[in-house]
């Protein structure tokens, strides 16, 4: 009796949304298999392309990954999780962001039955944090170096890299020309590993094949006033003065204030203001430079004064481009033309302002540190350029990731699918149910050459099958076979170059492996109703005030009756 008088104890305020348990694991694991539906026909060279439209208008057509989960605009709080891996795999690596959402997903699909049966989620953890790591050490044994070899057989071994990764992209059809495109930028930069050092400027109109590297830097000719077109447009060994002042005249800050007793002394105060300015075009002259770059104006009178005497100038340089002309030509920026010394002055081979499609470009060539390049790429559509370049972004991340991890492994699912049945044996020998837990795991790896496959058309389940007996020889011979996308079989990868960085694969399985582990792990989700009924409150004032507005405007006129 005394037992049914207590009072009941509330914990959380009355309206929160408490779901727990195994419905709620089992709600966040279809949240995340919904999502990596999304992205599963993008994998590979035959994959599809996501045409996405934002609430803005704009439209991006893309099957990178990483630019599909940002685009997505997830509000599921465990599917978020996903978006976090690919934009870390992107980051970290560049390349793979599809894969890892991928194995997550299907890390998260194979536990569900398990999950559904009572197995407590910690079982599973344990065991897939286990054949992770088992499946990372396999990858690093099973990885081929490329270190000590030449630079001609390095550029080589790149280009393929670079040619692996651009094949599943929108360019995949010029894959050879861009990889050694790609190739030929990352070395000029040398060890540096500033990416920005590496500039894309997109030109409309032409073909792909159009597109070119200039081995120092490339920016659009920028706002330019009368007296420009007077101005030399190709220089040989030009001295270089990068500055960020403004080269015009310049009206006085609000509330100055001058008094004059006398008329005859506003002359000599115009008078000064020239000279101030003169003053500062005489120094930039005196310096020997032949081009005067500044991030900041550069005004008419400047222009005209700068063509009279044969000096190229340009204002309102993009930041990034100033620095990287800073970074190829060896000059240093300057906040004062006052004592410009040689030392502070660039050089470059060749300067050069060309037409480039309906553009023209300010071309540096042949600069001394050499630790820049500029990819020019052309092409139709302005969707088709910008998914090019992401295209590029990720060829460019997985060159440099290898000339630093100078180690690849065979791709087209070759590396799974041996990883895969290394853990199919390995579980032969451990007691218990973890033995079912690290072949789940083993199965869910395979989801990679399934659905290169599925993408390209062939029966995945004939495949996989001629993989399964391939890598089950003992002699161990078939671990590099993958699947061929031109037959639809199976052929040696690593023969045919389909090659990818061992970082990638390892980066990928450790990204998804804790994503899965993650969710796995969350058993219970607490939704505060105040921070949800605020939202909608503020969607509704918004609402209501622009009506009231409207309604307001409407009705001022009016008389009343």
């Amino acid at each position: 009796m005394a037992s049914m008088m207590q009072p009941q104890i509330i914990l959380l305020k009355e309206g929160t949304d408490t779901s727990q348990g195994k419905p709620q694991l089992i709600s966040n694991i279809n949240a995340v298999m919904a999502v990596a539906d999304v992205v599963r026909t993008t994998l590979g060279p035959r994959g599809m392309d996501k045409l996405i439209h934002d609430d803005k208008g704009n439209t991006t057509i893309s099957n990178d990954g990483a630019t599909i989960m940002k685009l997505l605009d997830i509000v599921h709080p465990g599917a978020k999780i996903l978006v976090d891996i690919a934009k870390s795999q992107d980051s970290e690596v560049g390349d793979g962001t599809t894969t890892v959402v991928l194995l997550a997903g299907e890390f998260l699909r194979e536990a569900k039955p398990f999950i559904e049966d009572g197995v407590h989620p910690q079982n599973l953890i344990r065991s897939f944090r286990t054949a992770s790591f088992m499946a990372v050490e396999k990858i690093k044994e099973l990885a081929v170096s490329i270190e000590g070899k030449s630079l001609d057989e390095k550029r080589s071994l790149l280009a393929k890299c670079a040619a692996t990764t651009l094949s599943s992209k929108l360019i995949g059809g010029e894959k050879e020309f861009f990889a050694k495109m790609v190739v030929d930028a990352v070395i000029s930069i040398g060890n540096d590993d500033r990416l920005n050092m590496i500039g894309i400027k997109k030109v409309p109109g032409g073909t792909m094949r159009d597109s070119f590297l200039v081995n120092g830097v490339a920016f659009k000719k920028t706002f330019s006033y009368a007296g420009f077109e007077q101005q030399p447009k190709k220089f040989l060994n030009p001295k270089i003065l990068l500055l960020n002042i403004e080269l015009e005249l310049k009206s006085e800050k609000e509330n100055a204030e001058i008094r004059l007793s006398d008329p005859l002394q506003y002359q000599s105060i115009v008078d000064a203001e020239w000279n101030i300015i003169y003053a500062k075009l005489d120094k930039c002259v005196q310096s020997g430079a032949k081009i005067v770059l500044s991030r900041l104006a550069i005004g008419d009178l400047a222009t005209q004064y700068f063509a009279d005497r044969d000096i190229f100038c340009a204002g309102r340089v993009a930041e990034d481009d100033l620095h990287r002309v800073a970074a190829a030509t060896g000059s240093a920026v300057q906040t004062s033309v006052n004592n410009v010394i040689e030392e502070v002055l660039g050089s470059c081979e060749v300067f050069e302002e060309k037409q480039v499609g309906n553009e023209r470009f300010n071309i540096f060539s042949g600069c001394p540190s050499g630790q820049t390049a500029t990819i020019v790429l052309r092409g139709g559509a302005d969707q088709f350029i910008e998914e090019a370049e992401r295209s590029l972004h990720d060829a460019i991340m997985i060159v440099r990731r290898a000339m630093k991890n100078s180690t690849v492994v065979a791709g087209g699912g070759a590396i799974d699918m041996e990883i895969s049945r290394y853990l199919w044996q390995h579980a032969r020998n451990i007691a218990g149910k973890s033995q079912l837990f690290i072949n789940a795991f083993a199965k869910a790896l395979e989801v990679i050459p399934r659905q290169l496959c599925d993408n390209a058309g062939f029966d995945a389940t004939d495949v996989l099958n001629k993989l399964r007996q391939k890598h089950a020889l003992p002699s161990g011979e078939g671990s590099l076979y993958g699947v061929d996308i031109n037959t639809g079989g199976i052929s040696d990868s690593f023969a045919n170059f389909v090659w990818e960085p061992a970082v990638v694969k390892i980066n990928a399985i450790n990204a998804a492996t804790e994503a899965a582990c993650l969710i796995l792990s969350v058993d219970e989700t607490v939704k505060n109703p105040k921070s949800e009924s605020a939202q909608g409150e503020a969607g509704m004032m918004g609402r209501g005030r622009g009506g009231g507005a409207m309604r307001g405007g409407r009705g001022r006129g009016m008389r009343r009756r």
